[in-house]
């Protein structure tokens, strides 16, 4: 997917609604890039084994993951998180 108008900006509160549970999709934020997890068997109802969930920015979890941020290549980019003053509009 190209960088552009066609990404969906999340502001924070409404990236909380995607965490996986009862049918909703997974969706997890990194470095103000939200991604699709929905697929991953990694993120089976929104869950990270056990160690994290859906809906989040997991920015700081990154850096003590066991693994870079290059796994975020295996799923989708969806969108772009909202910073505090383009939080949600309309």
């Amino acid at each position: 997917m190209f960088m552009g108008d066609e990404l969906k900006k999340f502001a924070l509160n409404e990236l909380k609604q995607y965490d996986g549970r009862e049918g909703r999709p997974a969706h997890v934020a990194y470095n103000g890039k939200v991604y699709d997890v929905s697929e991953s068997f990694l993120w089976m109802e929104g869950d990270h084994q056990g160690q994290h969930v859906a809906g989040n920015d997991l920015t700081d979890d990154m850096k003590t993951a066991p693994h870079g941020e290059e796994m975020l290549e295996r799923v989708r980019l969806v969108g772009v998180l909202a910073s505090g003053s383009e939080e949600k509009e309309g």
